[in-house]
């Protein structure tokens, strides 16, 4: 039986790149999903010029999957219809999917019957597998719904995978993208080198790497492969919690990003752009305190231009760490210019309805 594959214009806006941002989740006071706030961010998302969304990630709160809960299905089904209903364009929709083979089939499965084009792989909590073993539930998964690869960062559950990984994973035949965040150098060179060899100019490298995003979408690596053949490889695209935020300035980002690629000199205001940004995601995402404070800081940014009612997550206990606040306050102030509150206060009534 063929591997299931995106329709032809999701491959080709996969391809071409752009904004996917990681979807939160809305929540009233006593946090149940607040259906009205969920389909409005996914409308700002829609009209800031996001060309997906990701839905039932880590910015969704893995917790949508608790038993006691069981909010994936409904949050997922919610986020297709409203695309469906908002706007006629290509939306790549990815779906987040977790846990040991079983669940994660189970997932893909309700991703692909809700009409998700994606699903975003977590290997997160699998620390103990060998290679072979997650290679396994890999191809599996991709049975059932076309695969994003995902090399998460160590700090927040991830695993150090080498070149060696990374090279037999491009060799799935269905996997047409990779979101590249180990927030290190070295390791996101490991995923670049690794598509590049296998010869897969059909996988979109996105960048999750929230301390270097224009360094990675200003970036063409020249890989020199077997036969001394020189593949050019870059990112095309973000998909990142970052983004779940001013969305419409991260796609003007995008935008001047691609403007520079072939020039010999970058634009010294795109250059400072990127010491900018990394400086406001360490206030949002709570860089200090290992990203405990990552979801509140991001409902926070939302709540203060309007967007969601507060910042409350399905763990009380989730909140802003000791000096957060104070945190977000400076960066609010220091790059004022980057956020879409006028954009947001001139739509909201019309993402709310």
């Amino acid at each position: 039986m063929p591997l299931p594959m995106p329709p032809a214009s999701i491959r080709r806006a996969l391809r071409t790149g752009g904004v996917i941002p990681a979807h939160p989740l809305a929540l009233t006071a006593d946090r149940r999903l607040d259906e009205r706030r969920q389909r409005a961010l996914t409308r700002y998302y829609l009209d800031a010029g996001a060309m997906g969304v990701a839905i039932g990630v880590h910015t969704t709160q893995f917790t949508i999957r608790d038993p006691r809960i069981r909010l994936l299905e409904p949050v997922l089904a919610l986020g297709a219809a409203t695309i469906s209903e908002w706007t006629r364009r290509p939306i790549v929709r990815v779906a987040g999917i977790c846990g040991e083979t079983g669940q994660a089939v189970a997932e893909a499965r309700a991703a692909a019957d809700l009409g998700y084009h994606v699903g975003l792989l977590s290997l997160g909590g699998l620390g103990r597998w060998p290679d072979s073993r997650l290679l396994a539930h890999a191809r599996e998964v991709a049975r059932v719904v076309p695969l994003m690869g995902f090399y998460l960062q160590p700090a927040v559950g991830g695993r150090p995978l080498g070149y060696d990984f990374w090279r037999r994973f491009a060799e799935i035949e269905n996997l047409v993208a990779i979101k590249v965040a180990p927030f290190d150098r070295y390791r996101t060179f490991d995923v670049v080198r690794a598509v590049a060899d296998a010869g897969r100019g059909d996988v979109a490298l996105y960048t999750g790497n929230d301390d270097a995003i224009v360094n990675d979408l200003t970036t063409t690596y020249a890989i020199r492969g077997p036969g001394r053949r020189t593949r050019r490889v870059r990112f095309v695209g973000g998909l990142l919690g970052q983004w779940a935020f001013w969305t419409r300035s991260a796609v003007r980002l995008v935008t001047r990003c691609r403007a520079v690629h072939g020039r010999r000199m970058m634009p010294q205001a795109l250059v400072g752009l990127g010491p900018a940004i990394t400086d406001l995601n360490a206030a949002v995402f709570d860089a200090a305190n290992q990203f405990r404070g990552c979801i509140p800081g991001i409902h926070e940014m939302l709540r203060r231009d309007g967007l969601l009612a507060g910042r409350w997550c399905l763990d009380p206990r989730e909140e802003l760490s000791a000096g957060q606040r104070a945190a977000i306050d400076r960066v609010s102030r220091a790059y004022r210019r980057s956020a879409d509150r006028g954009f947001v206060h001139a739509n909201i009534d019309r993402w709310l309805r």
